[in-house]
């Protein structure tokens, strides 16, 4: 059993910059990847970026790469989305999965948080 809950999502204007974080909780040690995955208002869910628990191996949608940076925190059970030069095509939902493979796709992961707003302003 595996809880995921994300936090620092908010409004901010163009060209800001923002992290999210996601605590994981329960039976964590039996997780190979945390991903960032993103919903904006009529679109379908997409992939931001995915890291190793144990490695630190990264893995980034190509839209994201250079812009945004995964990190992760194994002391803190904590896994980070560092978010630069947002611009409004950015404001999404972003969703915290976790699951065995260092993947894109989110049919892989098994465990989701409940999403955390993030809103970028013109």
């Amino acid at each position: 059993q595996v809880q995921l809950v994300e936090s620092g999502g908010r409004l901010v204007q163009a060209g800001d910059s923002l992290r999210l974080s996601c605590t994981t909780s329960g039976r964590t040690f039996r997780l190979y990847t945390l991903a960032w995955f993103r919903q904006a208002p009529g679109k379908e869910r997409e992939f931001v970026a995915a890291i190793s628990w144990s490695s630190s191996s990264t893995r980034y949608a190509e839209s994201m790469r250079g812009r945004f940076t995964i990190s992760g925190d194994n002391a803190k059970n904590t896994v980070y989305l560092q978010m630069n030069s947002l611009i409004p095509e950015d404001t999404a939902v972003y969703y915290c999965a976790a699951g065995d493979f260092l993947t894109g796709e989110q049919t892989s992961y098994k465990y989701w948080g409940q999403g955390t707003q993030v809103t970028v302003s013109s």
